[in-house]
């Protein structure tokens, strides 16, 4: 484990809310349960456009050096208020939470996501995050491999290009 479970899961949530669309309520829905939030929901249009909102402003957390990161993150913490707290709940043993379980939704993943990034920044990891590596593609990914070799997004991409490669190659042979 590179990070602590609750910092992980809250970057790759970070993540993945930056490349995924949310098209409607049943979207968020489903996104929220693949990340696992136990918060309080409003099941609201209101609610989906104020998370919707935040993928432009976490987009930039991939587009920043660190000292511009380091601004915005403390920049995110004084506007959320967070009062860290070690929490158990569900199947999770103790960690972190910044905000009550019923703070609105796009203020608790705004929260999660700086305090996040907080370790990130404090353990040197800033090159953990980074767009994927497949062409034509805008996504972002959070490497939390060993050897900090992962090039690729969780769309596909990586086996993509694998069978690009293997294409190329046979193509290659073929060729007189």
């Amino acid at each position: 484990m590179v990070f602590a479970h609750d910092t992980e899961a809250a970057l790759v949530e970070t993540a993945a809310l930056v490349n995924t669309p949310l098209d409607d309520i049943a979207a968020l829905d489903a996104f929220l349960r693949e990340h696992e939030d136990t918060g309080v929901r409003a099941g609201t249009q209101d609610e989906l456009e104020s998370v919707r909102a935040l993928r432009p402003r976490f987009r930039r957390f991939w587009e920043l050096g660190e000292d511009e990161l380091v601004e915005t993150v403390n920049a995110l913490l004084v506007e959320s208020r967070p009062l860290p707290q070690l929490v158990s709940h569900d199947n999770w043993g103790y960690h972190l939470h910044a905000v009550p379980r019923d703070a609105p939704l796009a203020v608790r993943m705004t929260v999660e996501a700086a305090m996040a990034l907080v370790d990130v920044v404090r353990t040197g990891a800033l090159d953990r995050l980074r767009g994927c590596a497949y062409p034509d593609c805008d996504n972002v990914l959070v490497d939390l491999s060993k050897n900090r070799s992962k090039r690729f997004c969780d769309a596909g991409c990586g086996n993509k290009s694998a069978v690009n490669a293997y294409r190329a190659r046979r193509a290659a042979a073929v060729q007189p």
